[in-house]
């Protein structure tokens, strides 16, 4: 994982549109980015509704939201429709950006060991600096500790 303090490493993927979506496009801005194993699945789906459900919250506050999974555009396409999503999913195929953000790891599921995703989250503020690391969340209650640490009331 990253550390609080470094700079992002930059990067460039397309949204579930094939539109590429930069890191550097929201210079200026505080980006909430957050890696997740797969669309459509039970914990990414409760953790994308969060999202969703305060995203105005986000919104009002200048803060940008992206997710990013190794999941196709295709696939971004049909979970936001879905789930109503009003944000951009990346895809990272190749998992370049997600190992570089230190998400790409070694998982162990009912004994077998694996190389996936794992679930965290950076705050990055307005010059492309880690604010915030958050290292293997669990979906429940992640958006509200985020708004919490960023000084945020839900009802703001």
């Amino acid at each position: 994982m990253l550390l609080e303090r470094e700079k992002a490493p930059e990067f460039t993927l397309n949204n579930q549109e094939g539109k590429p979506v930069s890191l550097q496009d929201f210079v200026g801005k505080k980006v909430v980015l957050y890696f997740y194993p797969r669309d459509n699945t039970p914990g990414c789906t409760r953790e994308a509704c969060a999202f969703r459900d305060r995203f105005q919250v986000f919104e009002k506050h200048g803060i940008v939201v992206l997710g990013i999974s190794k999941d196709s555009e295709k696939a971004h396409r049909n979970f936001i429709e879905k789930q109503s999503l009003p944000f951009d999913l990346l895809s990272d195929p190749d998992h370049k950006v997600i190992e570089a953000y230190g998400a790409w790891q070694e998982k162990k599921l009912y004994g077998k060991v694996s190389m996936g995703t794992v679930r965290s989250t950076y705050i990055i503020d307005e010059n492309g600096m880690i604010e915030r690391v958050y290292p293997k969340v669990k979906p429940d209650e992640h958006v509200q500790q985020i708004l919490r640490d960023l000084g945020i009331e839900e009802n703001d």
